[in-house]
């Protein structure tokens, strides 16, 4: 049997959340479970019938508590992990406000893009990384 069918295969809606100092939000994941301790672009799974847009919305109000306005698109990226395969629907956002809490995270830093390359993220995020220092060339 094919090992790449038969693993699970997840959407997800990436936020991007920058706030009006230029600096993008990052969250550190909770020390168990999968990739325990990287730092990521917070998000989640979509739910049926929802949009990218609601999807991301809705999570980083879950996650985070905060409200954002989702923008443009920024880059989708395909990823197989050994045990997962994603699809990351990453989109650039605006914070706009309450401040974000540890609810489903265990850190959460601002940071500038150039501070980016400092922390350690899933694989599948690089790729993200490397479009947002294009974008904020």
């Amino acid at each position: 049997m094919n090992q790449k069918s038969s693993i699970p295969h997840k959407i997800i809606g990436v936020a991007v959340i920058s706030n009006d100092k230029n600096q993008i939000l990052i969250d550190r994941r909770l020390p168990q479970g999968t990739m325990a301790g990287l730092w990521e672009f917070p998000g989640g799974k979509i739910e049926p019938g929802e949009t990218i847009e609601e999807c991301i919305e809705r999570e980083i109000l879950e996650e985070l508590g905060i409200k954002i306005k989702v923008g443009e698109h920024l880059i989708t990226i395909d990823h197989t992990y050994e045990h997962l395969r994603v699809t990351l629907k990453v989109y650039l956002c605006d914070h706009l406000m309450g401040i974000p809490q540890t609810i489903e995270c265990a850190e959460i830093r601002w940071v500038m893009v150039d501070e980016l390359d400092n922390f350690t993220f899933p694989a599948a995020n690089i790729e993200i990384i490397a479009a947002l220092k294009k974008s904020k060339g």
